[in-house]
């Protein structure tokens, strides 16, 4: 069951999304000394109320039957109609079971009620597998950027909705 997320659920929130991209830091050699600002190293439940409190963002997570946090993303209302899509994870052991297009496809939902037309997101740029997921759910790949405190680049996607 996918819904919206508390403050009281934001420290198991946090744990999920360091835990999912741990996964991706393992595989490209991403450490807390190469790239301290990664979601892996730098995602804290203050950081995610902060998200919510201050820039309003909608957080949404998956339920496991027994009520554990398997899965989360949020959204950013950017105005003109566009949104930014972040965070979007689940944990190593949920994957492949349809738990991200079901995460993916509550965040369109999401963004639709919310007066978007449009979804950006941000991806490791060396993450083929998961721009190929990503291009599978429609979304065009845009362009990069790299940034001299990431050794890896930012590739930048979007989706009209």
């Amino acid at each position: 069951m996918i819904k919206v997320v508390g403050r009281n659920d934001l420290a198991e929130c946090a744990g999920v999304i360091r835990s999912s991209f741990m996964t991706v830091a393992e595989e490209l050699g991403i450490t807390p000394e190469n790239a301290p600002g990664y979601t892996a190293f730098s995602v804290t439940e203050e950081k995610l109320a902060e998200q919510a409190e201050d820039e309003n963002r909608i957080m949404a997570a998956y339920f496991s039957e027994s009520g554990r946090i398997i899965g989360y993303y949020s959204l950013l209302v950017q105005g003109e109609g566009e949104c930014e899509l972040s965070n979007l994870c689940v944990l190593p052991q949920y994957r492949h079971s349809n738990t991200g297009s079901a995460l993916l496809d509550d965040s369109f939902a999401r963004a639709k009620e919310a007066g978007c037309r449009k979804m950006n997101i941000g991806i490791v740029e060396e993450n083929t597998v998961l721009r190929e997921w990503y291009e599978s759910k429609g979304f065009i790949h845009t362009g990069t950027q790299k940034f001299g405190f990431f050794p890896f680049t930012c590739g930048y996607m979007e989706k009209e909705l």
